[in-house]
């Protein structure tokens, strides 16, 4: 007999696009072992399982279908959901804080080693002054007012972080302030040395080009970060006075700010604090002894949106679970047992901020969960959603691996219990939905 692998494919990419659509995972990978289980537990279901007649309607078959698919679905939600809560997870992951974000933030670098979290300071940070980089304005110019200079070839030096790089151009016949500035504005920006320019303009029609450093602060023996001169150049000279290109309208200078009273100064206003701690200045104290404080706190908002995760998984999972229940009597079996299930778990996920509406939907309080999170003992007063995870994830694998349990079926006869061999599986009925006729 003669299989049409094309139709196959076509009924089977039918029935998941249709009634379930799949989505791609990871977690939808196995290694050999894994599948050796399943089978080993699909043999062993099927060797005790009565014998049925199945309903056979279209709608059964499609509900039997997307169950399955809307099982796994779940399943892989859930483990993605669990292994943050396992303890190495979220439970155990931390964020730095500032007291006063407006003074400074910080970013948690992490520790190598076991109880790296507990060795991370707690300080008071309070910033004097920003770090700050150098800044030439140019001489302001009547932009429409043509160049008093001869049309030729300029050139002028710019030597910063210990390099020297010479900027060359043409001056032209009738080329205004304007036309100048814009022209070496261009050229300065896309050369990628480390400075940035750009025209300031005023309301009277004036133009003047500004230069500044991306870097910040100074090192030891030097006041600037970059200097410009055309005194030694190739080409012609001049353009640097004619534009004030030297003009070092604000000196670069380093940040100055105290850790627990001590007086520091960094060149950037990101730097870090004991390899732990990435931190960024924002702005000075409003007042001397304003100070934030920078230190570790469980990580709420990576707790919370994980859980929220599970929460919407379980709640998606229970809408197709109790879908059309007069076409599918068998599906209350179901939703009585995971309703079983949440009354297990109700009275401590409660206290979490968890609760469990009328209609069995998992409903979150934010602030209550954010709450608990905070609490010094947060990895054990979590517990139970670890555990209502891993019953949901048993759960999941169940209907996976059967979901002909919760089709409206008739029992034909029951097996002599203890006496029975290995026989054709009720869950390839499933199989037989999908390809039926078409081999």
């Amino acid at each position: 007999m003669a299989v049409n692998v094309g139709a196959l494919n076509q009924v089977y990419n039918h029935y998941l696009t249709e009634y379930a659509p799949k989505t791609n995972s990871p977690l939808d990978t196995h290694k050999k072992s894994d599948l050796r289980n399943i089978y080993n537990s699909i043999v062993k279901m099927n060797k005790e399982s009565p014998l049925y007649i199945l309903d056979k309607s279209e709608a059964s078959k499609a509900y039997a279908v997307g169950l399955k698919e809307s099982a796994r679905t779940f399943r892989n939600s859930v483990m993605a959901t669990r292994s943050t809560l396992d303890e190495d997870g979220v439970l155990d992951q931390k964020k730095a804080y500032s007291s006063h974000p407006e003074i400074a933030s910080a970013k948690y670098m992490g520790l190598p080693g076991e109880n790296s979290d507990a060795s991370a300071p707690t300080f008071k940070l309070e910033v004097a002054e920003l770090a700050k980089n150098q800044v030439n304005l140019g001489n302001p110019l009547i932009s429409e007012e043509k160049l008093d200079l001869a049309p030729g070839s300029y050139s002028f030096d710019v030597s910063i972080k210990d390099a020297s790089y010479e900027f060359q151009f043409e001056l032209h016949e009738g080329d205004t302030n304007f036309d100048i500035q814009t022209r070496l504005q261009r050229l300065i920006s896309n050369a990628n040395i480390g400075l940035e320019a750009s025209l300031i303009e005023d309301d009277e029609g004036n133009s003047a080009l500004k230069l500044e450093s991306v870097a910040t602060g100074v090192s030891s023996g030097k006041d600037t970060l970059f200097e410009i001169s055309d005194d030694n150049t190739s080409k012609t000279k001049g353009i640097v006075d004619y534009l004030g290109l030297d003009n070092v309208s604000q000196p670069p200078s380093n940040a100055l700010f105290e850790i627990n009273g001590i007086e520091r100064t960094a060149s950037s206003n990101t730097f870090t604090v004991e390899k732990v701690y990435e931190v960024t200045l924002n702005g000075p104290s409003s007042e001397p002894g304003i100070s934030t404080e920078i230190g570790l706190k469980n990580d709420v908002d990576s707790l919370s949106e994980n859980i929220h995760s599970l929460a919407e998984s379980y709640n998606r999972f229970l809408d197709d679970a109790s879908a059309n229940p007069g076409s599918h009597s068998k599906s209350s079996q179901l939703i009585n047992e995971i309703g079983y299930i949440t009354r297990h778990y109700a009275g401590k996920l409660d206290a979490l901020g968890l609760s469990f509406l009328a209609d069995g939907h998992l409903s979150i309080d934010d602030e209550q969960l954010k709450s608990a999170a905070a609490e010094p003992d947060s990895n054990e007063a979590f517990s139970p959603v670890k555990d209502f995870a891993n019953s949901m994830l048993r759960k999941s694998n169940q209907i996976s691996l059967n979901p002909m349990q919760y089709v409206n079926k008739t029992i034909v006869a029951y097996k002599n219990p203890g006496k029975n061999f290995p026989s054709p599986y009720i869950t390839s009925a499933y199989s037989g939905m999908l390809f039926n006729n078409y081999c």
